[in-house]
C-alpha cells in the first residue's frame, strides 16, 4: 500500500506538459469516497474519467515535444510508397490517467469563446511516433527513389534506470518495427531520441523594463551603530516617530529632521532594531534546539551534582553517592518544572483570576453574614413555633 493515497488534486492536475517519470502515483487506484467526490460539483472543468488500473501505461515513450500523426479518421494518413502527404501533430500534454495524449489543435480548431485554438486528445493506441524522411529502395520500373515519412509502428525498451541525481526514470526507446519497411535495415532497433527542452527566449527590453545595473545596485544603507557590544546603541525608535518617518519621505520636513538627528541619514531602521523574533516558535528545527538545550542543561546538572557528591563521599561507597547525586538532581528538576509551572500559571492571568475569586468569595461571605445581623422577625405572623413536646 502507498502512504498517501490518490487525491483529487492529483486527478484535477493529471494532465502535465513534463516528459520525465518521476513516480507511479498514476497507477493507484481510487477510492470509493474519491469516486464519489470525481462525480460531485467542481468549480473547475477537469476530466472526471479514469481508465482501470490494469489499463493504465506504466512507461510512457510518447510524451510531450515529440512528434506523432493519428491513426484512424481524415487526419490520420497512410503514408508509405502511395505518395500520400501524411499531417503530423506535436504532442504538448499527455493525462497518464487517461491514456490520453494532447496534440497542437490546428488552424480551424477554434474555441467559440475564447477564438484560440484548442488543443486535441486522442488515445495513446493512435499515436505512431515519427522518426523522420527515409528513401526507400528503388522498385522495378522506377527511376528516382522516393522519400517518404517513416514512423514506429512497433516499440521496444531498454531496462528503466533510476537517476538519484535527477529523481527520475530513465530508459532508452527504439522501433523494432517500422512502417513502411525499411530493407536496408531490417532486424535493426531504430533509436528514438527524446525530446529536447526548448530554450527560453526572453524577449528585448523596453524603456519599461529595470536594466541590470539598476537591480545590482545596492541602495539599502544600514544604521550607522557600532557592532560590537561595547559600542553604544542607538536609541531604539517609538511606534509614532517610524511611522513619520515612512509617510513623510521628505527629508526636509521638520518629522524627517529629527529622525535623521537621532539615526543619521540612512533607511528607516526597522530590520536593526527588531528585538522579538517573528519567525515561527514552532518549526521542528527550533523544537529541536530547545530540546538540545534542555537536555544539556540536564546533564550539566547531574554531573555538578554528582562532582560535589564524590568530592565527599562521608563513608558511602561511590555508588551510593551517585545515587545520592541522581535524587537530588530529580529533586531540582522537578522543583524547577513547578516553579515554570506557577510562572506560566501567573503569565496566564491565574494569580489575579485567584485573588478576584478569593475578593468574591470573601464579599459573599460578608453579605450573607450581614443580612443574618439585620435579620429582624415580625410578631404575630407565625416565626416562632412551639414543639409539641412542649
Amino acid at each position: 500500500m502507498p502512504l498517501h493515497r490518490l487525491t483529487k488534486g492529483e486527478i484535477v492536475n493529471a494532465v502535465t506538459r513534463s516528459p520525465w517519470t518521476t513516480a507511479f502515483r498514476h497507477l493507484l487506484p481510487a477510492s470509493k469516497t474519491l469516486k464519489k467526490t470525481l462525480n460531485g460539483p467542481a468549480l473547475v472543468n477537469y476530466s472526471k474519467k479514469i481508465v482501470p488500473v490494469n489499463e493504465r501505461i506504466k512507461w510512457w515513450n510518447i510524451v510531450p515535444g515529440d512528434q506523432v500523426r493519428l491513426l484512424g479518421g481524415r487526419r490520420g494518413g497512410k503514408g508509405g510508397r502511395d505518395g500520400r502527404q501524411v499531417l503530423l501533430h506535436e504532442v504538448v500534454a499527455i493525462n497518464k490517467f487517461r491514456n490520453r495524449v494532447y496534440v497542437r489543435g490546428m488552424k480551424h480548431d477554434l474555441s467559440p469563446e475564447s477564438g484560440q485554438r484548442t488543443d486535441k486528445n486522442y488515445h495513446y493506441s493512435r499515436c505512431q511516433l515519427f522518426l523522420g524522411e527515409h528513401e526507400l529502395p528503388l522498385k522495378a520500373g522506377e527511376t528516382e527513389r522516393k522519400v517518404v515519412s517513416v514512423f514506429a509502428q512497433r516499440l521496444g525498451t531498454s531496462p528503466p534506470v533510476w537517476n538519484p541525481y535527477l529523481h527520475r526514470w530513465q530508459w532508452e526507446r527504439f522501433a523494432t518495427k517500422t512502417v513502411p519497411s525499411l530493407p536496408e535495415r531490417t532486424g535493426e532497433r531504430i533509436s528514438i531520441p527524446w525530446p529536447k527542452s526548448r530554450p527560453t527566449i526572453h524577449a528585448d527590453a523596453t524603456p519599461l523594463d529595470t536594466s541590470e545595473e539598476e537591480v545590482l545596485k545596492i541602495t539599502y544603507k544600514p544604521p550607522p551603530f557600532s557592532p560590537t557590544l561595547r559600542g553604544l546603541l542607538p536609541r531604539v525608535p517609538t511606534e509614532k516617530e517610524y511611522l513619520r518617518s515612512v509617510y513623510n519621505r521628505d527629508r526636509n520636513s521638520a518629522y524627517n529632521k529629527s529622525f535623521v538627528t537621532n539615526f543619521g541619514n540612512t533607511q528607516p531602521p526597522l530590520e536593526q532594531f527588531l528585538y522579538k523574533e517573528l519567525s515561527n516558535p514552532h518549526s521542528r528545527a527550533k523544537k529541536m534546539k530547545r530540546w538540545q538545550q534542555a537536555h544539556l542543561a540536564k546533564r550539566a546538572l547531574l554531573n555538578e551534582y554528582m562532582k560535589e557528591e564524590l568530592q565527599d563521599l562521608r563513608g558511602r561507597t561511590q555508588g551510593e553517592a551517585r545515587a545520592e547525586a541522581a535524587f537530588r538532581c530529580r529533586q531540582k528538576l522537578e522543583e524547577d518544572k513547578k516553579e515554570e509551572r506557577k510562572m506560566r500559571w501567573v503569565k496566564r492571568g491565574g494569580e489575579e483570576r485567584l485573588e478576584r475569586k478569593i475578593k468574591m468569595k470573601k464579599r459573599k461571605e460578608d453579605k450573607k453574614r450581614s443580612r443574618l445581623v439585620n435579620l429582624v422577625l415580625k410578631e404575630g405572623e407565625g416565626n416562632q413555633v412551639i414543639p409539641k413536646e412542649f
